[in-house]
């Protein structure tokens, strides 16, 4: 009796374990927010390359250094039309390391279409976005900067070590790169998730498995991918991507590039947001 009496009074001694806050968003979110306020503030150049990574990269069309770029870009005029943009969909890895937000951007106070940057933290602890880029997708219908945005689902899902979960996730590039030759359409069914995101056209970005046909009916029946790059979480759980894309078009080759977030879920990978980045002289159809 008195061992258990004991065994009690020290449980009862023992210091309270603080509970680990779950992983959200929030710091993505707050990150993006903080590089547009700078965009105002300090003008697009400046605020570009206060809040990137070193090793950030940027499509001119094909990659190329982020730092590079915007360092020989000329200075903000103070004439030029003021470029914003605001987070409405955002996600983040559930080892808190990698994350992405998008979002309607707007020059000169008018809406032109959505943007997309994928975030990574420092090992300073600092979030620096590595890749940035956007699409004309008609952004009329999204909300407001002072709205909440929405948060991609973080399933519970035990992650890999980086090295494997990479590799599963170039298979599954692969595997939809060798499906869109036949029929891209069906292709990207085959692994989009119903709460993903793709968009490219001149239509409102596609958010749901009822409206992701009217996007993909837009692209080209049949496309060549090529991968180029991307990244992974440390829990091996979110992974970006980015590569070329080609089609005929008329008997004339487009070229472009495509970026995507896959994420792991219980039944598999899964395309959870998908991007082509199409010149302005071509056409996806």
């Amino acid at each position: 009796m008195r061992l258990i009496l004991a065994l009690a009074a020290a449980a009862i001694a023992l210091p309270a374990t603080a509970a680990v806050a779950p992983v959200t968003p929030d710091p993505v979110v707050a990150a993006e927010r903080a590089f547009a306020a700078d965009g105002s503030r300090l003008g697009v150049k400046q605020s570009f390359l206060a809040h990137m990574a070193p090793d950030a990269i940027v499509l001119q069309p094909d990659p190329v250094s982020a730092r590079e770029t915007f360092l020989a870009a000329p200075d903000d005029g103070p004439d030029d039309p003021k470029l914003e943009w605001w987070p409405t969909w955002a996600g983040i890895a559930a080892s808190g390391d990698l994350g992405f937000t998008t979002g309607p951007y707007s020059v000169g106070g008018k809406r032109r279409g959505h943007y997309f940057t994928v975030w990574k933290k420092q090992a300073d602890g600092q979030w620096k976005w590595v890749f940035d880029g956007g699409v004309g997708s008609d952004p009329s219908s999204a909300p407001g900067p002072d709205a909440m945005p929405g948060f991609l689902a973080m399933p519970k899902v035990p992650g890999l070590y980086p090295e494997g979960a990479y590799s599963k996730v170039q298979a599954a590039e692969a595997a939809l790169a060798a499906d869109a030759k036949r029929d891209s359409r069906a292709a990207y069914l085959k692994v989009l998730a119903c709460d993903g995101r793709i968009q490219s056209s001149s239509m409102a970005p596609a958010a749901s498995c009822a409206t992701f046909g009217r996007e993909l009916d837009w692209r080209a029946r049949q496309i060549a991918f090529a991968p180029s790059g991307g990244g992974i979480s440390a829990a091996g759980d979110l992974a970006w991507t980015y590569g070329t894309a080609g089609w005929d078009r008329d008997g004339v080759a487009v070229k472009a590039h495509y970026v995507r977030v896959w994420q792991r879920r219980p039944e598999g990978w899964r395309l959870v947001f998908d991007e082509l980045l199409i010149p302005k002289a071509a056409s996806a159809s």
